[in-house]
């Protein structure tokens, strides 16, 4: 599928303050898709947008960045396990098979990948994609596409 940009209101631009809506918006579109890759720059708002998104899924776990854990775990409304991952750190590719890193992703359960450029090996064959870009301080644009 082409990329395709989210709006709120009908604007590409996304002040922090609609990233809620920008997140619902991802997860209707994306909610299909147990693997997500969440690129942009550092400091873009991947961690900010994985926050949007859990309490759009309705997780109510604290979401925080897995930056020197590799993973977090939160319980998803359902009870099911999601993973949210942050390959940032990473010194090579090899620390994320040693980690187990293809059995969370192969679970069939909700995986968010910060930073997947990182372990592009591991990158299954159907995932959903969300690059943020800045715009400015306080907004940015989020474009979505499905790899199948």
């Amino acid at each position: 599928m082409r990329e395709r940009a989210v709006t709120v209101g009908g604007d590409e631009v996304i002040s922090l303050g609609q990233l809620p809506d920008a997140a619902r918006h991802l997860w209707e579109v994306g909610r299909a898709y147990p693997v997500w890759l969440l690129t942009g720059d550092m400091g873009a708002g991947k961690t900010t947008l994985v926050h949007a998104l859990a309490e759009a899924a309705g997780i109510r776990s604290h979401v925080a960045s897995p930056t020197f854990s590799l993973v977090n775990e939160y319980r998803g409304a359902d009870g099911q396990p999601v993973y949210h991952f942050d390959f940032y750190r990473l010194q090579s590719e090899a620390e994320a098979y040693d980690f187990g890193t293809e059995e969370y992703l192969d679970s069939g359960y909700w995986c968010l990948l910060e930073w997947p450029e990182r372990v592009p090996s591991l990158i299954p064959n159907r995932y959903f994609l969300v690059r943020l870009e800045t715009v400015d301080a306080s907004s940015r644009k989020i474009f979505y596409s499905t790899h199948e």
